[in-house]
């Protein structure tokens, strides 16, 4: 008689022993879902995908209630959303907030300007900030309506519960 049989599934991978508080599960289910549901952005806009992002981030949306709070420090935030046109003149600033960013750290490419350079075909223009950051989530458009952006960090958070080992002495 194992544990497995006097126990009930409440959610995919987590399970209750009956009339008792205790839930057994593995930690990186724990770890992954309080990080999932605390995405905190850095507030980086650069070129009118910015004015899209702020509407995301304002009342009508209300990113709150997915635990999506913007800072203005990297220092503590966890997620870079790149709205807009990086230049090359700009894209070592970019890079420098992305690396005073703790781990684990995501980016956010928003736009077709910061996902492949858009319509900028230029000699200053990046053609897309994966030319020096490891983007996670794409979000097209010139410029994404807001839900498009919701739907980008909903699908970050996605990526983020379904991780495996990022935290602990695994990061090695």
């Amino acid at each position: 008689m194992g544990i497995e049989k006097e126990t009930i599934e409440v959610a995919p991978g987590i399970r209750q022993i009956p009339n008792t508080p205790v839930f057994i599960t593995v930690i990186d289910k724990v770890i992954n879902w309080a990080r999932a549901g605390s995405m905190w952005p850095v507030t980086f806009g650069l070129a009118c995908c910015a004015i899209e992002m702020m509407a995301t981030g304002a009342s009508h949306y209300d990113l709150d209630r997915f635990g999506i709070i913007f800072r203005a420090s990297p220092r503590q935030s966890d997620v870079l959303i790149v709205a807009g046109t990086v230049t090359k003149k700009m894209a070592p600033v970019v890079r420098r907030v992305y690396d005073q960013m703790p781990e684990p750290k995501y980016v956010i490419a928003m736009g077709s300007c910061a996902c492949s350079g858009g319509v900028f075909r230029t000699y200053s223009t990046v053609q897309g900030c994966d030319q020096f950051l490891p983007v996670d989530v794409y979000v097209p458009g010139c410029p994404p309506r807001p839900e498009a952006l919701l739907y980008g960090l909903l699908t970050l958070q996605q990526k983020i519960k379904s991780e495996s080992k990022r935290w602990g002495f695994w990061r090695r």
